[in-house]
């Protein structure tokens, strides 16, 4: 392959990142969230069944703490006791 490939694609890849700067951004800081809310849940596996929370580790939960935080978790627990 020739330099001058090579030079395009640097280029169109540098292109596309300055063009999808906010939305990259914003998609690494749900993973962030997403990833703490996770490392809770996990944490909460271990202590929930003596609080009475049974909370499940998976993505949607995550999702949901990610995004919504504290009410995020206050939703959980509300659908948790609906569905019981």
């Amino acid at each position: 392959m020739s330099w001058g490939l090579w030079l395009g694609v640097a280029l169109g890849a540098l292109l596309l990142l300055v063009l999808f700067r906010r939305p990259l951004r914003l998609l690494g800081k749900l993973a962030v969230r997403w990833g703490v809310a996770m490392a809770v849940l996990w944490g909460l596996q271990g202590i929930g069944p003596s609080l009475g929370v049974y909370l499940g580790c998976n993505a949607l939960n995550g999702l949901v703490l990610g995004v919504l935080g504290v009410p995020g978790f206050g939703l959980l627990l509300l659908t948790q006791w609906v569905f019981r």
